[in-house]
This record gives C-alpha cells, structure tokens and sequence, in this order.
C-alpha cells in the first residue's frame, strides 16, 4: 500500500507505531506482551520461531514459509501463530519506508479461558485442525483494536487502566476470526493434535534436557511412527529437528544479550559439544553464533 493511497486510519496507524517504535529493532512497552519492530533491513530466508500470538505489520511486508506454503502479513493480513513452529521468513523495508509491526504474544491462560466461552457457543470452532500458522485478511473490527492498542500505549495511565481490556478484546478478536477455530483447537488440546500441543509445552519447558521421541510418544498415548506423523502434521518438523531449533533460538537470545560466553550458552540449551553445537547454530541461521549475535543487535535489539 503506497503511503498516497491510505486511508486517515492507516496513517495514524502507521504514525502511532512510528512513535512507539524510535528505536530500530524491538521496542518495549508498557504492556508485558506487546512489543513493536522498527527495521530498515530487507530479510531473505531468515530462521525465526514465534510464540502463540499474533504479528500485525503496520507497513512494509513479511512473509513466512513452511512447508511449501506462504503466509502473508502485511498491511493488509497479520499472522496468528496457534503453537510455536520454526519457518523461514522474508522481509520487504527501506530508509524511507521501514517494516513496523506490532507483536503481541498472546497470554496462554487467558486466551483459554476466551477460548472456552467461543467453544461453549460456537461448536464448528472446535472442530478446526490445529495449524501452527494462519495469515488473515486485516478486518475493520482488528484494525479498530489495534489502533486502540496503540493509543493506549502512547500514554502509561490509560495503558494501565485500558490496556488490559484492549489487550483482552485483542485475543477474542484473533480466537474469532478465520483462524480462530485452529486456534481454538490448539488451546483446547483436544485429539492427536492437541497431545501434540500439550507434548510441545513440555519440549518448551525441557528442550535443555535429553530428549526421547519413545518417551514423548508414551506421554502423548501414541506409538512412535504415529506421534512422528502428527507431531510434522502440525509444526513441519521431526521432534529431533523442533528440539534442535529451540535450543539454537534460545541460544541465539542468550548470546545476543550476552548472557554468557558461547560454550556456556551451548550447555545450558542441552549441547554437550560445543563444536557440535557451532556446526548446528550455522547450518541453520547461515552465520557463526557470534556473527548471528552481531546481525541481532544491529536489527533486532538484544531480543530481551
């Protein structure tokens, strides 16, 4: 969308994010689970893995790819992310026209409980299969919320009496919308998928540990060949390969904000070769745990 062909709203979307976002790379603010990307930097086939939320760029262009499919999220789609999954991402930014967007990390507990009132009333949502991944079209009603968001954030006493309430209205928005019966599913935890996500939760608390897919199988109810199926179904990885991109992503956090020497970071994510561990940081993000820490703090901050 050129910025003649906007509408008022947009730009004072745009504007809102501008102010929000001086900085480049992520900027904090006054909601926990809220924060807002400047870049300048166009991406190419760029590792990430998002937490469950919702991604809204306000101006410029992202996509994402899994699987032999691409999501759109631009300024006229967002992205909803039902369980995390690593996919590869490209970007379109530029001097005169950075990326901005909104990243709001949704609050598990309450998008549950949101979830289980639409599910109470509404019982096509639940029958939804879980997808990791779901791009849609940016509706008046979201627009409305987000800019209502963005509003609030400018100032710390409405933020903390409103932003709550916003933030709140933002998940039902996101849980009703096209893709809100996948994620509706994936809270719910329901059939195979679901054990899937419940197994997930649990790789996100333990991915430091020695991981057994015949364990995780157990847990899960399913037989080896069965949990593989369903556990690539849902997240476009084997479970070897998911754990393997936590641990670099966690990794790539901890040595961007220099949490300790690149050795001790490869322990503490579960590698007990830190030669092992550097010839998987690079396969996967392309540059060595030190140029990826650089590349991060340049365009992304210190991804606190």
């Amino acid at each position: 969308m050129n910025a003649e062909n906007e509408h008022p709203a947009r730009r004072e979307l745009v504007a809102l994010a501008g102010l929000l976002a001086p900085r480049h790379g992520y900027n904090a603010t006054g909601l926990a689970n809220v924060r807002l990307l400047r870049t300048e930097a166009v991406l190419h086939d760029i590792p990430v893995l998002y937490r469950p939320g919702a991604v809204f760029v306000l101006q410029g262009r992202k996509q994402g790819m899994l699987e032999g499919e691409v999501y759109l999220y631009d300024e006229e789609h967002y992205l909803a992310v039902s369980v995390p999954v690593p996919f590869r991402m490209e970007s379109v930014a530029s001097a005169g026209r950075p990326l901005l967007a909104v990243y709001v990390e949704f609050d598990l507990r309450l998008a549950a409980e949101i979830a289980s009132e639409v599910g109470a009333r509404r019982s096509e949502a639940v029958a939804a299969r879980v997808r990791g991944l779901a791009s849609s079209r940016m509706e008046p009603e979201i627009e409305d919320v987000v800019r209502r968001l963005l509003r609030a954030l400018r100032d710390p006493v409405e933020c903390a009496v409103l932003g709550a309430g916003i933030l709140r209205e933002l998940h039902y928005r996101v849980l009703i919308g096209p893709q809100g019966g996948a994620m509706i599913s994936a809270l719910q935890q329901r059939g195979p998928s679901g054990r899937i996500v419940q197994s997930l939760a649990r790789l996100r608390e333990s991915y430091g540990a020695t991981i057994s897919v015949a364990a995780l199988a157990s847990e899960a109810g399913m037989s080896v060949p069965s949990y593989h199926v369903h556990f690539k179904a849902l997240t476009g990885s084997t479970p070897i390969q998911y754990v393997k991109a936590i641990r670099l992503h966690e990794a790539r956090r901890m040595i961007a904000r220099r949490d300790g020497t690149i050795a001790q970071v490869a322990a503490s994510v579960g590698y007990a070769s830190p030669a092992q561990f550097s010839r998987d940081f690079k396969r996967h993000f392309r540059r060595t745990a030190s140029e990826e820490a650089r590349w991060v703090r340049q365009h992304l901050g210190e991804l606190g």
